[in-house]
């Protein structure tokens, strides 16, 4: 997409030549650079649109599957483009993913399983669909929000984007939802789970709600902003001190980012909590996660964690379909077991190799 945008920019140049200002050329790349841009969030959309259907094709067979159009909070006050203007206030609307067990019977209740998807700006598609009908093999009903700042949905979706903030609060609402619609959902069994991104917001959701959640697991957790704008480039510092996100850097706001780093937030831990990294993650660097642990050990917290050492995969290592992969996998689903009680128990890897190829 950067050369097209090259190419026309000298397209643009060698059309106006010198016969005109410096400042109509710039305003006609601007406008050139706009379109390009709502070009990018269309083809999002269409992406996200085929995605959607693949949904069905790889688990239709084990889960029904909805798409639920919900509330969470309104934007926050530096978003509202005009405060005093018709709607301004209302609530931030979002979709969701449910996926509940075709094997359930709706007259006894399940356990429910919050999912947030990981990614600054990203969604929840496809590339979960083995642990998906993992989790639907044993009868969990899961809910997976595409909160605030998720691609697919828009220009206006996207900018709403609050990394560590209100998205938080969009995924403690879509399990308000589950409770409230589905009479099937045990309210006294609800875990999340979530990687990268999603275990920030994981985490962050068991701090703010500890008597929501039974259980949580964060894997490779985004734990620390302040040393994470250190070590990542420009462009990805970019995406948070834009101005419709956070709109300063980490130098000129240190406590805005450390309000929104779990590492920061260590002593309000009161859920049982399960944490896995791996040494050669090349997006969240190990000592992000160590140093929540750390912060989580000072503050005197019991929770459980590994750490393990350079697992093929880096990031992805235990979210992958190698049988090292699925082996992690078995000792979450044996952690959340505890907790939750879902009506199948995973005992052998190879109950996770019958969920994925139904054989």
């Amino acid at each position: 997409m950067k050369k097209i945008v090259l190419l026309a920019t000298g397209l643009v140049l060698l059309s106006f030549g010198y016969s005109q200002n410096t400042e109509e050329i710039m305003n006609t790349l601007e406008r050139v650079n706009k379109n390009f841009e709502y070009l990018n969030h269309r083809l999002d959309k269409i992406e996200k649109n085929i995605d959607d259907l693949m949904w069905y094709q790889k688990v239709g067979d084990v889960a029904e599957i909805d798409k639920v159009y919900i509330t969470g909070p309104p934007l926050m006050e530096s978003q509202e483009p005009n405060p005093t203007a018709q709607g301004a206030g209302n609530p931030v609307k979002f979709w969701a993913y449910v996926f509940v067990p075709k094997s359930i019977d709706p007259g006894k209740k399940y356990p429910l399983i919050v999912f947030p998807h990981g990614g600054v700006h990203s969604n929840f598609g496809t590339y979960y669909t083995h642990i998906i009908r993992e989790l639907m093999a044993q009868e969990y009903v899961v809910i997976a929000a595409e909160y605030r700042g998720s691609t697919g949905y828009g220009k206006a979706m996207y900018e709403k984007i609050d990394y560590g903030g209100l998205e938080v609060e969009d995924v403690d609402a879509s399990r308000a939802y589950m409770l409230e619609n589905c009479s099937f959902i045990d309210k006294n069994r609800v875990g999340i789970i979530g990687w990268s991104h999603g275990g920030l917001i994981s985490l962050h959701n068991i701090f703010d709600h500890p008597k929501n959640y039974k259980v949580a697991y964060a894997g490779v957790p985004v734990s620390d902003l302040i040393a994470r704008m250190g070590y990542k480039n420009q462009s990805y510092r970019d995406l948070y001190s834009a101005d419709y996100h956070i709109g300063k850097s980490a130098y000129e706001n240190v406590d805005e980012y450390r309000r929104r780093s779990p590492a920061w937030n260590a002593h309000k831990l009161q859920t049982p909590l399960l944490i896995h990294t791996n040494t050669n993650d090349a997006d969240v660097n190990v000592f992000e996660v160590e140093h929540l642990i750390k912060s989580l050990k000072a503050e005197g917290k019991k929770f459980e964690y590994k750490i393990y050492e350079e697992i093929p995969g880096g990031h992805s290592f235990n979210r992958m379909d190698t049988r090292i992969a699925r082996e992690i996998r078995l000792e979450i689903y044996y952690f959340l077991y505890d907790y939750l009680k879902p009506p199948v128990k995973f005992n052998k890897i190879i109950d996770l190799e019958k969920a994925a190829y139904r054989f």
